[in-house]
């Protein structure tokens, strides 16, 4: 298992059209196959995604999805600072 926490800090001006296009991101990830959880978190500016990915090849395979290549290009301009992606390992 492969578990991804992303953190997405937006404008408080593109709060809204930042939180809309995570929402259809999310929507489009749960159908792959290899997704095993793909939950959306709000506080504030900041959105955090969990995710949680079968293997290694099936979240490669997400990485290039269409849907996901276009939120990140659209979304640069409505973030605050760099997004921030993390890949953990589970310790207990």
């Amino acid at each position: 298992m492969i578990s991804i926490t992303a953190l997405f800090k937006s404008k408080p001006e593109n709060k809204e059209q930042l939180q809309s296009m995570l929402n259809h991101l999310v929507t489009e990830t749960r159908k792959e196959d290899a997704c095993v959880r793909y939950d959306l978190h709000h506080s504030e500016n900041v959105f955090i995604i969990w995710e949680e990915w079968q293997d290694q090849p099936g979240l490669d395979i997400h990485n290039n999805q269409p849907y996901l290549l276009d939120f990140i290009a659209k979304s640069e301009s409505l973030v605050s600072s760099p997004i921030q992606v993390y890949k953990t390992v589970q310790i207990l």
